[in-house]
């Protein structure tokens, strides 16, 4: 015996409903794909329009280009660069970190110190049309970044502008942005494709104690001036000192020698090597331009100060003081700010620090040696992020903290009040992680 069950009225119109919905949300993914097609395409319009009107502006006006790269100290290189440069000749910098295939452009198109909508964008593009219609009057020299974040980013950046003359900070043996290499051999190389591009006129600027940049600056054409603390540098770096009263930070100090002269340096508010060794390459940049050292350290101790969120010292709560460091993190620049702190005088040292990103392969491993590094060398420890919790691993076996002062937490949120609660006169707090983790957020939240 068979039974027939027909299914109740109501099923067709649910039935349509339910295809209707599938349609509906087929539609809308198809919708927000046209978008994202069209954002994109959009995009590269207006990257290649800048682009060739970037590369017209520097053909016609023909400034001095200064090109820094390098995985860390960019930013510190290029300020410190104007520091030197701004009283001697007429010079534009590109502002933030403006070292991409829009911020390179847009720096040679104009002063310019934030994107914003469609209308903005076509002022720049206005700018740029009449400027190459009608002279004006143009920066003589030009000081830009070039990132690379993945292979073709240095070919991309010097379709637009060569320089005659490139710095190279630092790379390490665990540059960021790694994941999108196949090795940080990769990273280097393409990095390099800028000295690669320097005409046999022009100079070659690079980090004589960093091994990969060393070696690598063998093989370039061009003129080389080496900077830093080996004793075989051109310009070189000595008497390093962080300053600090009692129990607050003041500064640095330090000589740098040229051809048999030495001059002092002293920079209020700046801390760490970084910092000497972005002096010292703008040293350089200044001594190429015809300055002499005397003129190169009053100009650093008058005009340098560091980038924002670049080991600032702020005034904390509770009469506690900050060192902002939030910009960016790698191993290299972590260690470094590690260091630093080790070397200030405080009643105690803390350490609220999070993810270094774009390690790839090598993240775990950099994390739990930042992990066991930062256990000796801080009373507590904060961690932010997940991949962090390698370095609560590391400060653990290998630090002289007890366990009981390591503390992680997921998010820089999370983080907030046990900071605040943590804090007492006279803490040194360094804050340091990648930009993607936020901790930005913590620094505005303790400081005063």
């Amino acid at each position: 015996m068979f039974v027939t069950i027909r299914p109740p009225a109501t099923c067709p119109q649910r039935l349509m409903a339910c295809d209707g919905g599938r349609v509906q949300g087929q539609a809308l993914r198809a919708g927000n794909s046209l978008g994202k097609i069209m954002k994109f395409f959009l995009l590269k319009q207006l990257q290649w329009i800048l682009k060739v009107l970037a590369g017209a502006t520097i053909r016609k006006y023909e400034p001095s280009v200064v090109a820094i790269t390098g995985t860390v100290g960019k930013t510190s290189t290029k300020e410190a660069v104007y520091a030197v440069l701004k009283d001697l000749r007429s010079v534009r910098k590109s502002s933030g970190s403006f070292n991409n295939e829009l911020g390179v452009p847009l720096t040679v198109l104009g002063d310019w110190d934030k994107v914003g909508g469609v209308f903005f964008w076509i002022k720049v593009i206005s700018i740029g049309i009449f400027n190459l219609i009608k002279r004006v009057k143009y920066p003589e020299i030009l000081i830009l970044e070039y990132g690379v974040q993945k292979p073709g980013d240095m070919k991309y950046l010097l379709e637009i502008a060569k320089p005659s003359i490139a710095v190279m900070t630092a790379v390490g043996e665990t540059p960021v942005h790694v994941e999108y290499f196949n090795s940080p051999e990769s990273v280097a190389k393409e990095k390099f494709k800028l000295l690669d591009a320097l005409p046999a006129i022009g100079f070659a600027i690079t980090n004589n104690d960093d091994e990969v940049v060393s070696e690598m600056s063998e093989k370039i054409r061009a003129h080389s001036m080496k900077f830093g603390y080996s004793v075989n540098s051109d310009v070189r770096i000595s008497g390093f000192e962080n300053l600090s009263t009692e129990d607050r930070p003041f500064g640095i100090s330090f000589k740098l020698g040229y051809g048999g002269a030495i001059v002092p340096v002293r920079v209020a508010g700046a801390f760490g090597k970084a910092q000497s060794y972005a002096a010292a390459a703008a040293s350089s940049v200044g001594l190429i331009f015809g300055s002499n050292l005397v003129r190169i350290s009053e100009s650093l101790s008058s005009n340098y100060t560091p980038p924002k969120r670049r080991m600032n010292l702020l005034n904390g709560i509770k009469k506690s003081y900050v060192l902002d460091d939030s910009y960016n993190a790698s191993p290299l620049s972590m260690r470094a700010a590690i260091e630093t702190v080790k070397d200030l005088n405080a009643k105690r040292k803390i350490g609220v620090l999070g993810d270094m990103l774009e390690l790839g392969q090598f993240s775990l491993q950099a994390h739990e040696e930042i992990g066991r590094l930062a256990g000796g060398s801080f009373d507590y420890l904060v961690t932010v992020g997940s991949i962090s919790k390698m370095m609560v691993e590391g400060a653990s076996k290998g630090g002289v903290i007890d366990k009981k002062n390591i503390k992680n937490f997921d998010k820089a949120e999370d983080a907030i009040s046990f900071v605040k609660d943590l804090l007492k006169p006279g803490d040194l707090v360094l804050i340091k992680a990648s930009r993607g983790i936020g901790l930005d957020k913590i620094v505005d939240t303790i400081k005063i």
